[in-house]
């Protein structure tokens, strides 16, 4: 069975000077910590797996990056993954992208992480694709196991800020990174142990007349596009997202179907249907 020691490292505090968007509504350990609590989350659903954090999750404490990679060298873990959100000037820009760093000498299996972790992140988020690359940061050249740094977009452009401030997209990152470890060490899904339980005991059976089942919910699913390739559907959620939406594909019946939402109110809808046509989307209401 896989004995896999992962440190689990949230880049900065929430104090740390400059690392936050050009406007302050975000500082950039309220996005890295929450990937880290969702990464540690998923890996503990796999056999043989253990995490350790290296920075304080609360936020306040700007933990040394000598005392992150001593802690992780002491626990003697076989990989440390850090996450950050990356910046330019700290002034708004068009540019972004995800990308992942390993260290400058370019190690084997850190490169075979990285470019697993990378193919997720670009696949469940639809950010433009800024590679792999190499780098001399401490985290990777002083830790003494397999070594990534990810950046999962720029605070400092305005849309993609708009996507780290969301709990969907922490998620996506996170799940994406769990997913290139899962894939690279070829983890095993926890079993889930079913206890049986004794039988209920039979009751005698009531003559008072049993109540009518509440018909489903009706709901109105706002979707703008259906097509056959999955790319086509990946592009124009990837539209919907720079245009402030949160799509979503739904497979049916062999397309991938975009939607933005689903409501029980048709007005509302309606509302959104109207907003996506302005913007120049065809919307159709299923």
């Amino acid at each position: 069975m896989v004995n896999l020691k992962v440190i689990i490292d949230a880049g900065h505090s929430n104090n740390t000077p400059g690392k936050r968007a050009p406007d302050d509504s975000m500082r950039e350990h309220h996005f890295n910590a929450a990937v880290t609590r969702y990464l540690d989350a998923e890996l503990t659903n796999y056999e043989g797996v253990s995490t350790k954090f290296t920075h304080d999750p609360t936020g306040k404490n700007d933990v040394a990056l000598k005392a992150r990679t001593d802690a992780a060298n002491s626990w003697k873990a076989d990989v440390f993954v850090s996450i950050h959100a990356n910046a330019l000037a700290g002034k708004w820009h068009t540019g972004g992208g995800i990308e992942t760093f390993v260290y400058k000498t370019n190690p084997k299996e850190a490169r075979a992480l990285a470019t697993k972790v990378q193919a997720e992140l670009i696949e469940l988020t639809g950010l433009r694709n800024r590679g792999v690359k190499t780098a001399d940061f401490h985290v990777l050249r002083e830790s003494k196991m397999t070594a990534i740094l990810v950046e999962c977009g720029f605070m400092d452009n305005r849309e993609e800020l708009a996507l780290l401030k969301s709990d969907d997209y922490r998620r996506k990152c996170a799940q994406a990174i769990a997913n290139g470890l899962i894939a690279q060490y070829g983890l095993k899904r926890k079993k889930v142990v079913v206890t049986p339980t004794k039988p209920a005991p039979v009751k005698p059976q009531s003559t008072a007349p049993k109540p009518t089942p509440a018909k489903p919910t009706k709901l109105y699913r706002v979707q703008i596009g259906a097509y056959s390739k999955k790319a086509n559907a990946d592009a124009e959620a990837a539209k919907a997202k720079r245009a402030g939406y949160t799509p979503y594909i739904a497979v049916e019946g062999g397309l991938y179907k975009v939607q933005i939402g689903a409501y029980s109110v048709k007005a509302n809808a309606d509302k959104v249907a109207a907003e996506l046509k302005k913007k120049g989307f065809s919307v159709f209401i299923a």
